[in-house]
């Protein structure tokens, strides 16, 4: 496992030390990268080396934390040709442990949370993240504080709770549940997990960059999609793909065009995007039935705007119903029973083939990133199935005051 020599700050470029736990950059509350010695780890770890590996994401070891992981087999998870579309893989993230690739990222906070000592985290989560958050504190002995949007489906919620992770249900969104977070942390003694509020759940989602370069041969596609709600994954695979060059495990030069997909009722990255913003504005009135695209500001988006504009991507939104079609395409041609961001990306490559923007002989990822299993009251409803009322029957909320404004 790889030495940590500090953290950089992806605003300004401070660094500081890795002995302590750390959130943001002092100097300006930018996200912090995990900076290791590259060049000793290239004179002495091969990418070779990694088939010595478990069949997870730890056999990326060599340029992981040097701590014991608190693991449950996450990561290397197939990457499928597709049956419809020539030249298309799926990377299937969905077969992750809790049901999505939000496994990938907790598992390395949670590694280094043990690592430093840390006994109280707190996150909030539009689903999935809270339920991965609350499985791996389980397996580190942790306890766990999750805020989440009351409407999100109901097995994040449940899966919450099974694991004894304490739940908040909020009556607003993923944004009024982090302010929560960042009003209560100080007095309550929690250390904040929120998606680029600590560098380490970063370092879990670059290793699908490394997949995708090992599963192809260490060789990179020409784009890759990605449903982008906090964006940490996109950011990631970027930082995945700047060290593999420095490593020498990829050739330089060659890295794929970048595409963020989002839904329409949320979609500030486009639209920052088009009108040739560093950043995007709050997007009010955020809806769609993809809950982990629903996200109204990313904390990174800047960096997120920055990598799609590098690497000549771009990001696109699509509507609920295209989306709801990308899930039934999904299952029927290809086998997958995809979460709604995975359909979500399904149908932004469609669209882009019909623009031009991709052609059906570009070699193309597409990322699925959580299952559709986790969604099966989102499904019935959208599809007018019957379900037994003890089966939608939510658990009740607590009482919180109401609304938290956007921060």
């Amino acid at each position: 496992m790889a030495k940590i020599v500090g953290f950089e700050c992806s605003k300004c470029g401070a660094t500081f030390m890795a002995e302590t736990a750390q959130n943001v950059c002092l100097k300006d509350g930018g996200p912090l990268y995990v900076r290791y010695d590259l060049a000793a780890l290239r004179r002495d770890t091969s990418r070779e080396s990694v088939n010595a590996g478990p069949k997870s994401m730890w056999r990326y070891a060599a340029v992981l934390p040097d701590a014991e992981p608190v693991t449950l087999g996450e990561g290397f998870t197939p990457m499928l040709p597709s049956r419809k579309h020539p030249n298309l893989l799926i990377k299937d993230d969905g077969l992750n442990p809790t049901g999505s690739f939000k496994a990938r990222g907790m598992s390395t906070a949670l590694t280094m949370a043990r690592h430093y000592g840390l006994t109280k985290l707190a996150a909030p989560s539009a689903g999935n993240a809270g339920g991965a958050l609350a499985a791996y504190a389980a397996a580190a002995g942790l306890e766990a504080f999750v805020f989440m949007p009351k409407d999100v489906p109901i097995a994040n919620r449940l899966e919450v709770e099974a694991s004894g992770a304490h739940l908040t249900l909020v009556d607003g969104l993923i944004s009024d549940c982090g302010r929560m977070v960042a009003e209560r942390k100080e007095q309550e003694g929690w250390f904040d997990v929120s998606t680029l509020k600590e560098p380490f759940r970063l370092e879990g989602k670059k290793t699908m960059g490394y997949e995708v370069a090992e599963q192809m041969g260490w060789s990179l596609p020409d784009a890759i999609l990605y449903p982008t709600g906090g964006g940490v994954g996109l950011i990631g695979m970027w930082k995945a793909f700047a060290e593999m060059e420095e490593l020498g495990w990829i050739d330089k030069g060659n890295r794929p065009k970048m595409i963020c997909v989002q839904a329409d009722g949320c979609a500030p990255i486009p639209k920052a995007l088009h009108e040739g913003k560093a950043a995007s504005e709050m997007w009010h009135d955020a809806h769609t039935l993809a809950a982990g695209l629903r996200v109204p500001k990313a904390y990174g988006d800047f960096i997120i705007l920055d990598i799609v504009r590098q690497s000549g991507g771009t990001a696109i939104a699509v509507s609920d119903d295209e989306i709801m079609d990308g899930v039934k395409e999904m299952a029927s041609a290809e086998g997958i029973f995809a979460a709604p961001e995975g359909g979500a990306a399904l149908a932004a490559y469609r669209q882009l083939l019909q623009s031009g923007f991709l052609a059906s002989s570009d070699r193309v990822v597409l990322f699925n990133t959580g299952s559709g299993y986790k969604y099966l009251d989102v499904f019935a409803k959208y599809w007018g199935v019957e379900t037994p009322a003890a089966a939608t029957k939510l658990p009740p909320s607590r009482n919180i005051g109401g609304i938290i404004g956007p921060y």
